[in-house]
């Protein structure tokens, strides 16, 4: 296994998970609370037509989270389930994140080996023997993943270019 991969690098990790507790949560929950303040205080109170739709702050907060939740869930799942914008977003994360590369294509992988691995099996079963020129294409397909996990690693660019010639990106 690759070694970057199993060392944990308690600072870097620690980083990571304070930033992952920043932007989703106190920082998301303080911005909300941050911008309904500064909305209703700063531009409600200084509009007697808009005081009159939401009389105090706390009517203002329940009418936004009315509106504004339902919708935020309706853009979030138009942009997950609708919209190109999130393939976009797996593709580079495929084409930076070596790891999740290499689970995708490992993947990938298994199921081609698996289908041919079938198709041995079925003729095996069947007592059918193999011509050379199977045997040469089993030959050939051993030699050519013995030779791509040989040169791939998380550092190179191998499993990359294995992703862009499976079409994937």
């Amino acid at each position: 296994m690759n070694k970057l991969f199993v060392e944990k690098k308690t600072p870097f990790r620690a980083w990571f998970y304070f930033r992952q507790g920043w932007s989703l949560y106190f920082a998301f929950i303080f911005a909300a609370i941050n911008t309904l303040t500064v909305t209703y205080y700063l531009a409600i109170e200084r509009y007697p037509v808009l005081v009159q739709i939401f009389p105090s702050f706390l009517q203002y907060v329940s009418i936004v989270g009315l509106i504004g939740i339902p919708s935020l869930i309706i853009i979030g799942y138009i942009h997950f389930k609708k919209s190109p914008a999130y393939r976009s977003e797996v593709g580079v994360g495929w084409e930076s994140n070596p790891y999740a590369r290499r689970n995708l294509i490992n993947s990938e992988l298994n199921l081609q080996f698996n289908r041919k691995i079938m198709q041995i099996m079925l003729k095996l079963l069947e007592n059918e023997k193999f011509d050379q020129e199977q045997l040469q294409e089993i030959t050939k397909i051993q030699l050519e993943l013995n030779n791509f996990i040989n040169e791939r690693s998380t550092l190179n660019k191998k499993d990359l270019e294995f992703l862009k010639k499976m079409n994937l990106t």
